[in-house]
């Protein structure tokens, strides 16, 4: 006999909460219940230019190189759209030396703060731990331009608070949200 349906109005039982986290809907598992990630690179400007959606659950260093990988800007000069951005300026959670190694290797200045952890397994290694990596305080202070862009998409309030049930609908909102965002910038604030 098949599972009777839960008493209306009554939470749902939690194997059937896990079957509404569908593979590709970027819906997953984290605090608080099923929820969605979105990774955002910006401009110097706090203007989207690209836009991963994740689960919940799913880290934020293995998406650095996907969500630069979508970057194309228009180029006033002949040949291909630009892809490669000058600086890369991210928070903690991308410091590895794995994301650094590949940043050396498309030649992006890459500056994020050490973890701690890292921090100590360099100490523990001692001389064979190598050199920090450079950190320019100043310009890490220019990050915030990300949590400003964050901000104001949250001014939209299905962002918010996810309304929409499907992932490529979500991205849709913030794609619109974005190319507000864009539309209302003041061309004379352009570098």
């Amino acid at each position: 006999m098949p599972d009777a349906p839960p008493p209306t109005g009554g939470p749902l039982p939690e194997s059937k909460i896990e079957d509404l986290a569908v593979d590709g809907e970027a819906l997953g598992r984290s605090r608080g219940g099923l929820t969605s990630k979105i990774h955002l690179a910006v401009d110097r400007r706090g203007l989207p230019m690209s836009v991963l959606l994740t689960p919940g659950q799913a880290g934020d260093n293995p998406q650095l190189l996907p969500l630069l990988d979508e970057i194309s800007v228009r180029r006033d000069a002949p040949g291909g759209p630009r892809k490669r951005p000058d600086r890369v300026v991210a928070d903690k959670a991308y410091s590895h030396p794995s994301i650094r190694a590949a940043m050396r290797r498309r030649g992006i200045a890459f500056t994020s703060p050490e973890r701690d952890d890292q921090i100590a397994r360099r100490h523990a290694k001692g001389s064979r731990g190598g050199r920090p990596p450079a950190f320019d305080p100043v310009v890490y202070a220019g990050r915030n331009v990300l949590e400003r862009c964050f901000n104001r998409l949250e001014q939209f309030r299905d962002l918010a608070t996810r309304y929409a049930k499907r992932a490529a609908y979500f991205r849709a909102e913030i794609t619109i949200a974005a190319t507000i965002l864009w539309l209302r910038q003041d061309l004379q604030d352009t570098p």
